[in-house]
């Protein structure tokens, strides 16, 4: 599948604001800073379709975009910024919450972690709390062109020995670069395959 048409829609500052779920979608999501908005356009092939910044926690809205009019891509807020007050944090919470558990057109979730570094604890107990609220979820390992393939090889072993302690079965793991556009096929195909059996009416 190739992306010919993507264009902004709509902000959100609550659930109750998102626009009908008349369509799939498929949100990203993962730690500020983390390189989401970068990921985006890398997999629109858009420069600027998604701000991008230095400063972590830049989005602080649910964001999406419409994708060919077929389907739509959600930039959620980035969590775990601790600069970030602990009012605005509670509020990135729960409105990540409520959209990932309650979305009924979210076809899957694609949660972002840093494929340079070892895995974070906030970024397991999230995992883990889609696990437990049985949320469809890929992880994206961003920046792997950051590290040497062996870093990045064991940065990756030690993620999933971390997730075997508490899931049997190990949900999707692509690793990407929005640099060098690695990973971007893949997801793509992913979600054509997804979109094949969505109807009308949302149910697959």
């Amino acid at each position: 599948m190739e992306i010919k048409d993507a264009r902004f829609l709509v902000s959100s500052a609550k659930f109750s604001q998102l626009p009908p779920p008349n369509l799939p979608e498929y949100a990203f999501v993962g730690r500020s800073n983390v390189g989401k908005s970068s990921w985006i356009n890398a997999l629109c092939q858009r420069r600027d379709l998604a701000k991008t910044s230095s400063t972590p926690g830049k989005t602080q809205l649910i964001n999406h975009f419409i994708i060919d009019e077929a389907w739509y891509l959600v930039d959620l807020p980035g969590y775990g910024y601790a600069r970030t007050s602990k009012k605005k944090r509670a509020t990135f919470a729960t409105m990540i919450t409520d959209y990932v558990t309650r979305r009924e057109s979210l076809m899957n979730l694609y949660v972002l972690l840093d494929g340079s570094i070892p895995p974070q604890a906030i970024d397991l107990e999230f995992m883990e709390f889609l696990g437990v609220e049985g949320v469809p979820f890929t992880i994206l390992l961003t920046k792997t062109d950051k590290a040497n393939q062996k870093e990045a090889n064991s940065f990756r072993r030690a993620l999933e020995t971390e997730m075997h302690k508490v899931w049997e079965e190990l949900p999707p793991i692509i690793a990407t670069s929005a640099t060098k556009g690695r990973g971007r096929d893949k997801v793509l195909n992913q979600i054509a395959a997804i979109n094949a059996d969505w109807t009308p009416d949302g149910v697959i």
